[in-house]
């Protein structure tokens, strides 16, 4: 699975890193007439009555650059610049007027049927425009902030701090575990919060001073009880909502002993693939279909055919 794109990743916007800091240049771009915009408005994409995301070129939109909050550069679609703009310190009806939208529109209700790559940037788009609203202000000094290099740093403006303020991206791990005999089995828990019947993959936070090894371990001995013999990465996607990035693997644990923690997890047990399968034919999602560990779960599964 290492190799396999999942949602909202695969990198196909070139960023331009050497160059979004050339004010010159950026301002240009954002005169192009090629150049794309993509309006969002309170992480959620502004769509057409077909749910299409909106795009639009600056020639067309005076009124849009005028209102945005922030605009932020995306990257290069081949030659075409791409930009987010901002357009959530507007109502939302006013936002859909100012952008020919009939509605605004999660991205992940989304997903199903826009191509990959239109999933991908409305993601980026969204993540980059939420961090943007979240700092407005430094954190050691309390000055305002102004955004730099495209919308890629922001900047404090007080005298005697210039405190520079990059993305920050919180990366979390996601975990099959396997049982360590046969028959071969994984193991799923019931989340608080879930409905009854209810059960994904384990995952949790990286914390600081932590290897993603060390996360895996420590989350699946916290939570579930598990101790683990082995495990082994298995890939990882871009989760912008906000700011994550899900680190897949796949474990191995060293007993079937399981113990909740009664908090995060209510309940946790082994899996059959069979078991799986017909779940799977009686409607319940392996996991959501955008997200890794609907991946996870069909790798393990033909792993068995």
């Amino acid at each position: 699975m290492a190799d396999r794109v999942l949602a909202y990743g695969g990198g196909w916007l070139d960023r331009a890193g050497a160059l979004r800091g050339n004010r010159e240049w950026i301002s240009a771009r954002l005169t192009d007439p090629g150049a794309v915009l993509l309006p969002l408005w309170r992480d959620h994409c502004l769509v057409t009555a077909d749910q299409t995301p909106v795009r639009l070129h600056p020639a067309d939109a005076p009124e849009v650059l005028a209102a945005a909050d922030e605009t932020v550069f995306l990257g290069l679609d081949g030659e075409a610049p791409v930009f987010a703009v901002d357009l959530s310190g507007r109502t939302a009806p006013e936002a859909a007027r100012l952008a020919g939208a009939a509605a605004t529109a999660d991205v992940r209700a989304l997903v199903g049927w826009l191509e990959p790559a239109q999933a991908a940037v409305q993601a980026y788009a969204r993540g980059l425009l939420h961090w943007h609203r979240q700092q407005r202000y430094c954190g050691s000094c309390g000055s305002a902030t102004v955004a730099r290099d495209g919308g890629h740093v922001r900047a404090c403006s007080g005298p005697r701090c210039g405190r520079l303020l990059f993305p920050r991206i919180e990366p979390a791990i996601i975990v099959l575990v396997e049982a360590p005999g046969s028959p071969d089995r994984c193991l799923l828990a019931r989340h608080a919060g879930a409905p009854e019947g209810a059960y994904s993959t384990l995952a949790g936070f990286v914390e600081v001073g932590e290897s993603l090894e060390d996360a895996v371990r420590r989350e699946m001995a916290e939570e579930a009880g598990v101790t683990l013999s082995a495990l082994s990465y298995q890939g990882s996607q871009a989760w912008p909502f906000p700011a994550g990035l899900m680190v897949g693997f796949r474990a191995t644990a060293a007993s079937e002993e399981v113990r909740v923690d009664g908090e995060e997890l209510l309940e946790a047990r082994w899996f059959t693939r069979d078991e799986l399968r017909r779940r799977a034919a009686e409607g319940r999602p392996l996991g959501r279909p955008d997200s890794i560990d609907h991946h996870l779960l069909g790798s393990w599964l033909a792993a068995g055919d």
